[in-house]
């Protein structure tokens, strides 16, 4: 099997679900001390699951696909087996008012996990982003995906935000908090 990064053209790719389901045996807790005149205390904490913790596409109401209506400039690239199907791909989408890069969608199967290919694809968007003149790129993900975010701290992306009830109004207790992170440029143009 060839494990090329290609272009996948909106015309041929719109609307291709993508099976990301979430796996993983721990998460960060988000600690939130009330905010009082003085400030506030905000920690993230790792902390051991007590059953293994599973999100899957069926349990959302629009689950994960190619060029949603929402990213009207979105650009993907994948590997597609020889049969036609998508193995892996990264969305990536340009913030006009921010002059980022947004990664919208980043998924790999699981057979192949462990390989380099997330790097590869998270090369790709660093690739469009310099040549976009971009002044970062940025992503979510889930407190509960720390795969992923070991995974995004490893390619250099730092914590940039949370949102602790983007998905429901009890996000903490469902420890699927959206964690915001953000790769930039230094000052002179180069990756940091």
């Amino acid at each position: 099997m060839n494990r090329e990064i290609i272009a996948l053209p909106k015309e041929n790719w719109k609307g291709v679900p993508i099976p990301l389901v979430t796996r993983s045996d721990s998460y960060y807790d988000v600690e939130i001390a009330p905010m009082d005149n003085e400030g506030c205390t905000i920690r993230l904490v790792r902390k051991k699951a007590e059953k293994e913790i599973i999100h899957t596409p069926e349990e959302y109401d629009f689950p994960d696909s190619l060029y949603q209506d929402h990213w009207e400039k979105a650009q993907a690239y994948g590997i597609v087996g020889d049969n036609g199907e998508l193995l892996a791909c990264i969305e990536v989408c340009p913030e006009e008012w921010s002059n980022r890069l947004m990664v919208t969608e980043l998924w790999v199967d699981d057979s192949l996990r462990k390989q380099g290919i997330g790097k590869m694809l998270m090369d790709k968007a660093k690739e469009i982003a310099k040549l976009q003149n971009r002044r970062a790129i940025i992503l979510e993900t889930q407190s509960c995906n720390t795969n992923a975010i070991g995974f995004y701290l490893h390619q250099g992306f730092e914590l940039i935000g949370f949102d602790k009830c983007c998905y429901t109004n009890k996000d903490i207790e469902r420890r699927e908090v959206r964690i915001n992170l953000g790769y930039f440029f230094d000052m002179n143009g180069r990756w940091e």
